[in-house]
């Protein structure tokens, strides 16, 4: 056990990796409206201020412009080497995050915060190595434009025409300070012309698309109120100390407009922004095991939004039940402006069922038109032939229909009428609806139907004419009654489908818990879930704790998932607190995507799924994955909880026998130690006094060698203490023959008591018992002098000793005066209210304290009580197994 504690190096420095993590690093945005305004310069400018005030600057990168004025800038700053990769042919300069985190200055210069890395580059996009950067308590300075900010995205390509791939999420921005740096557009123009900013072929295009003296003047005037809402926002939030408006924003995702539904949600940032309140953005799916996260979905996320994903073909029913449950105040919706009238009129508009479901909630219109969708056709979901068309599904319904005809022509021969005909069709529709999969069978069955009754069984026969009065109302009901029916089928089936699959999910979650509930360590709290997981999705789970990460298994049979490469990307998630893996922007080439399990702020695991293009996750499992996550977490939090109280009952029981030691040592050493003295002192001072006899003499001397010899033992009890490990106050122990530590504790006794009479009882069979055997010998030792000394009579001492079930048991008898309820009750605590000191050689005490230490340390019991026919029993019991044995 001794190797696996932590040296005081080791600890400080886990302390302080603790602190650093704590300590977020600050980030200074230079914000300007167009390129060219010197961002770059400000901000090598200030570096330059900072050096000179003693602090650590280092260039990570900046942008090689040809200005001569910011080139010059650099001189006396120090620059880190760039990363090269290659990229079809060409070598691409990337900014190194992993030698900026070992060199780790105070200052770091990162150019360009909306920057693309090159492909194989750890993160996608460059705001995320700066926030690996601040995670790790470095203070950042960089540069952005107004166009790349995402929730002003749609606002910028509006004004000036055109569209910005590169952006950074707001979010990003919430904790930076901004530094606006600006200039007159004139100005900026004039400098573009004299080819400060681009080269002269460069900028003239500028001039002719974006650099325009409309486009320069209206984002100088977004740039400066972005940068005045920024300030006003945070002094709000300093001066409110939290106390913000209540309000709960939820937007929904529309995936039949994808591009409306970006205006609303960027729409919905700026406000969350302003308000700084909870924001959601709610889409609403068929079926979640066909979806992968959306576009829509991913961009919410990164402005800022809490996204779910609810499965329902009702989207009016899901917007307004979630809207109750969560308490939203406020919905963002699109609007389209140029919806056809007579859409309109059999399908009225959700937010109208809206204002009259919910008419406390506020709902929000964002206009939106587009030549797209000016007949507002509802584009179904792309599928391809394949999924659409399955032999299965078409030789059900063939035969389901064929069966119809047969009962019919069965039926039609016995005469029980043509009514009863339509019933046997309309039965088949409803078995072709259970049986086969999607709406396009059942719908074709019931046309089908139709036909075949009208074919085979209406005057003119094999004819689709019909000229029997009132036939075409009933073909026509018919028609209408197969095809509700078959329809209300498809609801219950996929409903009673979606009801199945929750079960079994809560089924996972509760047999997980109940595992929870029975787990004894975090190993075995990771081991089920990851074993849970990896059934559940057919696929590889892995599950990492802090100890695997920090302490790799060696001779472990690895897994794809547990290479030294994936366990790189764990402990990257582990430390950043953000997933990471295949199909996310960071670490994109590892073979499975990689999610944290927070608590508080905290990391308690990773968890790993293979990811792959054989096997997708979609959006629907890995919301399930992130609710067994919760579940985990609390879990692990509970066994972390768990350890920690029984570490302080360990250390209060660990101390309270510490001081009942030492309170008992401090009075057995004072009686035999005055004893000494006295006699010691009445043999010096012999010479001073008429004499002393011989005999007199002998007893003084023989009183000095027993108390010696008393202390001499107490000094053995003492030493067999620390035997005992500390830290888990725990023996090593081996299997010891008990016939054989029994033989040695009384040969010992006939040493120190020559003249005692014991008489011993052992089982027949021979026992082995995982004991430390010096100190069980102690233990008899202590236990029959005990007996000797204090039961007040002559007769032999009774050893018994006797298998019980899984334990082997020790007993100690005598008949003498026995005990009374006091000393049974603080016998083995070291405490007692006697005045005789206690275990002077008058009393009881620490020998008896220290019996019951080396029993519990070998996880046994110990006690004490009176035999019916007088006299004391003491009794104690060891295990047989290896319980506690390190």
């Amino acid at each position: 056990m001794e190797e696996n504690r932590l040296n005081p190096e080791e600890l400080l420095a886990k302390v302080n990796r603790h602190e650093q993590h704590a300590t977020l690093g600050k980030l200074k945005i230079f914000f300007g409206y167009a390129a060219g305004v010197g961002k770059t310069y400000g901000m090598l400018k200030e570096a330059h201020e900072q050096q000179e005030a003693g602090k650590e600057v280092l260039v990570g990168y900046v942008e090689p412009h040809t200005r001569p004025e910011t080139v010059a800038l650099l001189n006396g700053l120090e620059l880190l080497e760039n990363k090269k990769y290659e990229y079809k042919g060409i070598q691409i300069n990337e900014f190194d995050i992993d030698q900026a985190l070992v060199r780790k200055p105070d200052i770091i210069l990162v150019d360009e915060l909306a920057h693309t890395n090159a492909v194989g580059a750890r993160n996608k996009k460059r705001y995320q190595d700066i926030e690996e950067l601040l995670k790790a308590g470095i203070d950042v300075y960089t540069t952005v434009n107004v166009q790349h900010i995402e929730s002003l995205n749609d606002i910028v390509e509006q004004v000036t025409g055109v569209h910005v791939a590169e952006t950074v999420p707001d979010i990003f921005f919430e904790k930076s300070s901004l530094k606006v740096v600006d200039i007159e557009t004139e100005e900026l123009l004039s400098r573009l012309k004299q080819g400060k900013i681009y080269s002269s072929e460069n900028a003239k295009k500028a001039m002719d698309h974006f650099f325009t003296t409309d486009n320069l003047a209206l984002l100088r005037g977004i740039a400066i109120r972005k940068a005045s809402d920024h300030i006003n926002i945070a002094n709000q939030y300093d001066v409110s100390k939290g106390h913000v408006i209540h309000s709960k924003l939820l937007t929904i995702i529309d995936s039949k407009y994808p591009e409306m539904t970006k205006k609303c949600l960027r729409w919905t940032a700026r406000l969350a922004q302003a308000l700084r309140t909870e924001w959601i953005a709610l889409e609403i799916v068929e079926d979640a095991s066909e979806d992968n996260e959306s576009e829509n979905a991913t961009l919410a996320s990164k402005l800022g939004a809490e996204v779910v994903t609810l499965e329902n073909d009702n989207q009016r029913d899901a917007v307004i039940q979630y809207v109750k449950m969560r308490g939203v105040t406020d919905v963002v919706m699109g609007k389209i402006i140029n919806r056809s009238r007579i859409i309109r009129f059999y399908r009225p508009d959700l937010e109208d069922d809206l204002v009259a479901l919910i008419p406390d909630v506020d709902i929000h219109l964002v206009p939106f038109q587009s030549n797209k969708y000016l007949l507002n056709k509802f584009p179904a979901k792309k599928k391809h032939l394949k999924n659409l068309f399955t032999w299965r599904d078409f030789t059900i319904t063939g035969g389901l229909l064929f069966l119809a005809t047969i009962f019919s022509e069965v039926a039609s021969y016995f005469d029980i009428g043509e009514q009863n005909l339509i019933l046997i069709y309309i039965l088949f529709v409803l078995l072709v609806a259970r049986l086969t999969t999607g709406y396009f069978w059942a719908a074709f069955s019931s046309l089908a139907s139709v036909l075949l009754f009208n074919w085979f069984f209406v005057e003119p026969l094999y004819s689709l004419t019909v000229y029997k009065q009132g036939y075409p109302i009933t073909l026509v009901f018919m028609l209408l009654v197969a095809l509700l029916v078959s329809n209300l089928m498809m609801q219950i089936k996929k409903q009673a489908f979606y009801a199945m699959r929750r079960e079994h999910q809560l089924e996972i979650l509760y047999e997980l818990n109940k595992k929870y509930l029975v787990a004894h360590d975090l190993d075995e709290i990771l081991g089920t879930t990851a074993d849970y997981l990896s059934s559940m999705l057919e696929r590889d789970v892995v599950l990492y704790g802090e100890k695997e990460l920090n302490y790799p298994r060696e001779n472990e049979e690895k897994s794809p998932l547990r290479s030294l490469e994936e366990l790189a990307v764990a402990n990257w998630v582990f430390v950043n607190q953000k997933q990471a893996g295949r199909g996310t922007d960071t670490l994109m080439g590892s073979k499975a995507l990689y999610l944290p399990v927070l608590s508080n702020g905290v990391t308690l695991a990773v968890i790993g799924i293979e990811r792959s293009k054989e096997k997708p996750l979609n959006e629907e499992t890995i919301s399930f994955i992130s609710l067994i996550t919760t579940q985990l977490s609390l879990a692990i939090e509970q066994n972390n909880l768990t350890n920690e109280r029984q570490q302080i009952l360990f250390e209060s029981e660990k101390e309270r026998m510490r001081s009942n030691l030492l309170r008992a040592i401090s009075h057995d050493l004072r009686t035999p130690l005055t004893g000494i003295v006295g006699s010691v002192d009445t043999i010096l001072g012999d010479n001073q006094v008429d004499g002393l006899s011989n005999e007199v003499k002998n007893r003084l001397l023989v009183g000095i060698k027993e108390d010696a010899d008393w202390l001499i033992r107490m000094v053995e009890n003492l030493l067999s203490i620390t035997r005992i490990n500390e830290e888990t106050m725990k023996v090593a122990k081996s299997k010891e023959a008990v016939e054989e530590v029994v033989s040695s504790a009384i040969q010992r006794i006939k040493k120190s008591y020559p003249n005692s009479q014991i008489k011993v009882t052992l089982p027949e069979e021979f026992v082995m018992a995982p004991m430390d055997s010096i100190l069980i010998e102690q233990v008899l030792f202590n236990l029959i002098e005990n007996a000797i000394r204090h039961s007040g009579c002559h007769q032999p001492i009774l050893v018994n000793v006797y298998l019980q079930e899984e334990n082997v048991v020790f007993e100690i008898e005598d008949e003498g005066k026995g005990l009374n309820k006091k000393q049974i009750e603080t016998l083995f605590t070291g405490l007692n209210n006697q005045t005789t000191p206690i275990d002077s050689k008058g009393g009881m005490g620490i020998g008896l304290s220290i019996v019951k230490t080396i029993i519990m340390a070998h996880d046994g019991t110990v006690e004490a009580r009176n035999a019916s026919d007088g006299g004391a029993i003491f009794t104690f019991s060891l295990p047989l197994d290896r319980k506690g044995e390190e």
